[in-house]
């Protein structure tokens, strides 16, 4: 798990490693992002079906962070918290390219990542999402 601080839009900080014995997932994403924005509103379900995980988005945006916070507002993303990467450290760490997700283990071990949106809903997504929070 990354050690930096992510911001809210009123600049107040937390640092997405000190989540401990919770699997977390971890998305990196910007408003301006077609294929990031497509898939926003299914990581806001997401946190409701899966009480087990801890859903992060990581706005790679470098605009005010009003507008981030604006986005959510718009979108009616109303679980997911607004946090941003207001350097753009973890787009660097990750190649770049958005989105990226990131699943941890409740050890803040990568488990899988995945380039490019995804249909969080989908049965075999959901299932290996399932299979990596509860290993049997």
């Amino acid at each position: 798990m990354p050690t930096l601080d992510l911001v809210d839009p009123e600049g107040k900080a937390f640092n997405p490693a000190d989540i401990e014995n919770r699997p977390v997932l971890l998305n990196l994403w910007a408003t301006w992002c077609a294929p990031c924005v497509k898939e926003m509103p299914l990581l806001d379900d997401l946190v409701l079906e899966e009480p087990k995980l801890t859903v992060l988005t990581a706005s790679q945006d470098m605009g005010p962070p009003a507008d981030v916070q604006k986005f959510f507002e718009k979108e009616g993303l109303e679980r997911l918290k607004p946090w941003i990467d207001r350097e753009g450290a973890l787009g660097l760490a990750f190649g770049g390219g958005l989105p990226v997700t990131i699943l941890y283990d409740s050890d803040g071990k990568e488990v899988w990542r995945v380039v490019g949106d995804l249909d969080w809903g989908a049965p075999d997504v959901r299932g290996a999402l399932d299979e990596a929070i509860d290993p049997a």
